[in-house]
């Protein structure tokens, strides 16, 4: 008399557990179930529509594992596929044994032999069946049923989290093959090159080459408005992580009581409004980049944080006590000047040295001689295309005028200008191929004097004498409303964003502006009283 003892079940999951691969899993599976029950050959079978497709075999020849039963042309098949517990089939019956002529030991037509075939359910579906052949009758009849049902929920359990895994692992290649098109996608759309031939945007260039494809964290200082973003997604598409995700974090943009939470995630409970769990994003990052926009403005307390994060690569969700470990590579920008915050206290010195190993400096586009008009042309393509405008240049008056502009707002504020420039030439000039931008189109600049004895503007701008006849007062008090005006339609009139733009505080500036005669309305028209 056969059975199946308790020692045998805990082998079949041992086996399950310890297998690396679910091929693997399923042979040491068969091996448990053999070594149980005497018989020549067993086959694991999965019900896909209405055909069993083989997951493992074991004495049957290879060629098995490519063939696939159709359930209704295979009467025991069918059989087994139609019943609740296992069928043993009766040594003189008449029906088929699909698996005639396939017994690796055995050639040729086979004798009387016992087959027995179990149906695997789980939570009432179908998912496949085990099939066993011996060449001994009868040897199945004495196995009792209590042990075949048990054998029978093991087998179904462990198919479904098979399936289940296989689905997952399906699901996870193709999120990721999705993702890692969407990120070249992205790339490509936005324009990944960064565009300049000047001396300094060469050796800005040679730098990302340089240091994209090391592990070291990089701090990216430059003006508002002159590009960091791009530099970042450049080092971080030039680095062994561009497969993985690019993360960004506008550090000004995060209310100080929330810093912790968005960067390094909360449980349940953890404080007031925390209903569910979340994510921080260095955990969002892990394996990939994490880009902390204006770090500078970082409170103390969290600074703390982020260089744990960055000594020991763990972080500490808050209302967890335990910690967690990441592989996450930061790049942070900042226009602040970090070495007069540490002098001042509000940067700490340890996490600017661990951000500064090799830190670099995008340069200003008044520095960048001959890359106006290269910008120009980029930014008047994208126009192009997004406006769908046949064909699009520049006068030649408008050339000069933006290379000798000083462009207080960088890169930024010339691709603004461009776009609001072609707009208004295309509404100017209907119904033809050629759009000409013309110096009327382009608009006042006036944030800054322009220099007129440069191509490009210098330093400092030499003085007319009509801002000395109006006084120092009433010329500084221009000057800033011309200063607030900027900011805020580079901020699409939002005076949180147009204050950090202006390095002050967000009340302070509106009662500035207030003081100059200054109001936006609500159609976002400054009005001067």
């Amino acid at each position: 008399m056969q059975d199946i003892s308790v020692s045998t079940l805990i082998d079949m999951t041992i086996g399950l557990a310890t297998g690396h691969t679910e091929q693997e899993r399923f042979d040491r599976l068969l091996d448990a179930i053999r070594k149980a029950i005497q018989c020549d050959s067993v086959a694991l079978l999965s019900l896909q529509g209405e055909t069993l497709v083989p997951l493992a075999i074991q004495g049957l020849t290879r060629d098995t594992l490519g063939r696939r039963f159709i359930v209704d042309e295979h009467p025991r098949l069918k059989a087994i596929c139609a019943s609740k517990v296992a069928v043993r089939f009766d040594a003189h019956c008449d029906l088929a044994d699909p698996f005639d002529n396939l017994l690796i030991d055995y050639e040729g037509d086979l004798p009387m032999h016992s087959c027995m075939g179990l149906p695997l359910i789980y939570a009432d579906t179908l998912l496949g069946i085990l099939a066993l052949d011996s060449l001994t009758p009868n040897v199945f009849d004495q196995i009792p049923t209590r042990s075949l049902d048990a054998l029978s929920a093991i087998l179904a359990s462990t198919l479904k989290v098979a399936m289940t895994v296989s689905q997952l692992e399906q699901q996870a290649k193709q999120t990721q093959q999705r993702f890692e098109e969407l990120n070249e996608d992205a790339w490509d759309r936005d324009g990944g090159d960064i565009i300049g031939a000047s001396p300094r945007m060469l050796s800005l260039k040679s730098d990302i080459e340089v240091v994209a494809p090391s592990h070291f964290n990089i701090l990216i200082n430059g003006e508002t408005g002159v590009g960091k973003e791009l530099v970042a997604r450049s080092i971080h598409h030039l680095s062994n992580r561009r497969k993985q995700p690019l993360v960004y974090v506008n550090c000004a943009a995060i209310p100080e009581n929330l810093v912790e939470s968005e960067l390094f995630g909360h449980v349940k409970g953890a404080f007031t409004g925390a209903d569910k769990s979340r994510l921080g994003k260095f955990a969002l990052a892990d394996g990939g980049t994490l880009f902390l926009d204006e770090i500078g403005e970082l409170p103390l307390s969290a600074q703390s944080k982020i260089l744990r994060a960055l000594q020991n690569n763990e972080i500490q969700p808050v209302g967890q006590d335990k910690v967690e470990t990441i592989d996450v590579r930061v790049l942070a920008a900042t226009n602040r000047n970090l070495p007069e915050e540490v002098n001042e206290g509000r940067f700490r010195a340890d996490l600017y040295h661990r951000l500064s190993v090799y830190p670099i400096e995008v340069p200003p586009l008044r520095q960048r001689e001959g890359d106006i008009i290269l910008l120009t042309g980029y930014f008047l393509e994208q126009a192009r295309r997004k406006l769908g405008i046949i064909q699009i240049k520049l006068q030649k008056e408008v050339q000069h005028l933006l290379t000798r502009y000083n462009w207080p707002g960088n890169v930024r504020e010339l691709e603004h200008v461009i776009n609001r420039a072609a707009l208004k030439a295309r509404a100017r000039v209907k119904n033809t191929k050629l759009i000409t931008v013309s110096v009327e189109d382009i608009g006042e600049l006036s944030a800054l004097p322009i220099d007129t004895h440069s191509s490009q503007a210098p330093h400092s701008v030499p003085m007319s004498q009509s801002i000395v006849c109006r006084g120092l007062r009433e010329s500084t008090e221009d000057f800033q409303r011309q200063l607030i005006t900027h900011a805020l339609t580079e901020a699409d009139f939002n005076w949180a964003e147009a204050a950090r733009q202006l390095k002050t505080d967000r009340a302070n500036l509106t009662r500035l502006a207030k003081r100059l005669g200054l109001t936006v309305t609500k159609q976002h028209k400054i009005n001067t009283h």
